[in-house]
């Protein structure tokens, strides 16, 4: 029965791919749908884009071990994303983006400051990185693909991502809309069945969030800064630090900067279409992103009642971490303090095994949903689907997954192949008119590289990430952070000030750009201490003491390139009035 709707699913996301396919007929068509697309499309392809299995499986799990804060997400995904991304920047990117006859985000920028310099900075960024965010929502969806079906986690990858990049090399962005559009559809129904089942087996909604809020977290959660599972973390912890920076600010605020997101405001034909799409987009996330963080948190209350329990190893009177079953500790510097009475010569990079050489006692205290996950965080909701809910709603899950992977990474791949293909090869050939002649093919191409990128980045990142790490939530968070402080300042200038210029809006960029990956590399601790750079160079995991390794590049990155956009067009060559009228047409 599975096999049989999968196979339904695929006929009518191939049938659709295929109109996208029938109607391209340029390169108009191929990279911004024709600029006449239906409200309700557009829409739902903007939700179903933003909206993947990052939100879903990534952050639905993360809420699991953070709560119900999460939802302040939720808040900034709508207002943000959706209210002020349309109203006051799609109107002005569709406007400008038609006068300019821009295509993509980068040459919307390159355009409008007269810098071929922008257009292929910006299109590098975009392969270079997106591909890290393209990666986190394969291994999202490949990993419940693994688990549904029972197969090894590389034949899942390879065959989802195959299937994807059929329809969006061949279909173009109207094959990736028509697509989207459909795909959201099945993700609204998904989620919609999903909060009914949870509150029903938990009793309710009222009894379901006073349970959860009753429900004391574990002690090793306490000592992060956890406070309950509806109530936000210690202030200034690094719980707090972590999921208000990194998770709520930095992926709330940097989707305004989103590429893939921001090409959809030039689909439309007017600000009309673009007033009627902000009612649906607004409920889309709300079913989406606020139901994923609720079920996620109150899956705890679940796995309590099915006997889940936590069970923790203590040693010398401290609890060390969870413990189910055999477990073998790495040694680092954060714990080699804890078993150097029972190791004399211990060192950083020895292995032990808890159960066997070290002198401990098991105790179960509270409960959390990443142990029944196995101690994965993007295992806890496919667990809590897989265990509580009917078999006929697994079904219908897994197909809400992989729409939602689906949509949000054929828009990707549409964005970062135009981005190699349009935006940095197209500007680097010196016959533009056969360069423009071949464009679709060109792009075709570069959707094809930014596919293997990414699908060999999902292959690894698993391995360079440690067991239980939120790595779909994180890598989500790493790309939003380096959009907001790379693309935003400049995005805002373009649409709203007359007076940045070229040389401002390109010292800015690179600044942002420049403190953004600094950040990442050196003094944000969890990607630090993956790439391992900065230990290598300095002898030390971060440069920086705590809090602020666990501060988002963004609240660094965006201020500095907004101050050096500022700062330097204040003293360099304004562009003609002439091009700024041609700009600021009608706006």
């Amino acid at each position: 029965m599975t096999i049989f709707w999968v196979f339904v699913y695929l006929v009518i996301v191939a049938f659709l791919g295929y109109l996208g396919y029938h109607h391209t007929k340029g390169t108009s068509d191929y990279l911004v749908a024709g600029r006449k697309v239906h409200p309700f499309i557009m829409a739902l392809s903007y939700g179903a884009t933003f909206i993947s299995t990052s939100a879903i499986v990534g952050f639905g799990g993360a809420a699991g071990v953070f709560g119900m804060g999460l939802l302040y997400l939720t808040f900034l995904n709508i207002f943000v994303g959706i209210f002020i991304a349309f109203i006051f920047f799609g109107k002005r990117t569709r406007r400008m983006g038609y006068h300019l006859d821009a295509h993509t985000f980068p040459e919307l920028l390159g355009r409008r400051f007269q810098s071929p310099f922008v257009q292929k900075f910006a299109g590098i960024l975009i392969f270079l990185f997106m591909p890290l965010y393209a990666g986190v929502v394969l291994i999202g969806a490949a990993k419940y693909i693994e688990q549904q079906f029972a197969i090894d986690y590389a034949t899942a990858l390879l065959f989802f991502t195959l299937i994807v990049a059929v329809y969006v090399i061949m279909g173009g962005l109207k094959g990736v809309m028509y697509t989207d559009a459909f795909q959201g559809s099945i993700m609204a129904v998904g989620m919609l069945i999903l909060i009914i089942f949870t509150y029903y087996n938990l009793g309710g909604i009222i009894k379901s969030h006073a349970d959860l809020t009753a429900l004391t977290p574990p002690p090793p959660l306490i000592a992060k800064g956890h406070m309950g599972w509806t109530s936000m973390p210690a202030l200034g912890s690094d719980f707090w630090w972590t999921l208000v920076s990194t998770i709520i600010m930095g992926v709330g605020i940097g989707v305004l900067a989103q590429p893939q997101l921001v090409v959809r405001f030039m689909t439309v034909k007017s600000n009309r279409e673009l007033n009627r799409a902000v009612a649906i987009g607004g409920i889309f996330i709300l079913l989406m992103t606020g139901i994923a963080f609720t079920s996620g948190a109150l899956s705890n209350l679940w796995f309590i009642k099915n006997e889940k329990g936590v069970k923790y190893c203590e040693i010398s009177g401290a609890i060390l971490e969870v413990c189910p079953g055999k477990k073998i500790v790495k040694i680092d510097e954060k714990n080699i303090e804890k078993f150097k009475a029972q190791f004399k010569d211990i060192k950083p990079g020895d292995e032990i095994d808890l159960h066997k050489d070290v002198p401990h006692k098991e105790t179960t205290k509270g409960s959390l949903a990443i142990v029944a996950a196995g101690g994965v965080v993007e295992n806890i909701i496919p667990q809590f689907v897989k265990h509580a809910m009917p078999h006929w709603f697994s079904i219908l899950f897994m197909l809400t997954l992989l729409a939602a992977a689906m949509s949000t990474l054929s828009s990707q791949f549409h964005a970062m192949g135009t981005a190699i293909g349009r935006d940095f090869y197209m500007q680097i050939l010196k016959d533009k008119k056969a360069a423009e002649e071949r464009s679709v093919f060109i792009n075709k191409m570069g959707i094809g590289v930014t596919i293997l990128v990414s699908l060999i980045l999902a292959y690894f990142l698993p391995v360079i990430y440690s067991k239980g790490e939120a790595i779909i939530a994180r890598g989500t968070s790493i790309f939003f952070g380096l959009c907001a402080g790379t693309f935003l300042p400049a995005y805002i200038s373009a649409l709203y000030l007359k007076r940045i210029t070229k040389a401002g809006v390109i010292a800015g960029m690179l600044s942002g750009f420049t403190v953004a990956f600094f950040w990442l590399v050196f003094v944000l601790e969890k990607e630090a201490m993956a790439i391992g750079l900065c230990q290598a160079l300095f002898g030390k995991p971060t440069l920086l003491l705590s809090p602020w390794t666990m501060v988002d590049p963004m609240f660094i990155s965006f201020p500095t390139s907004l101050i050096v956009t500022l700062a330097v067009s204040l003293f360099t060559k304004k562009l003609s009035e002439e091009h700024i009228a041609h700009c600021f047409q009608g706006l």
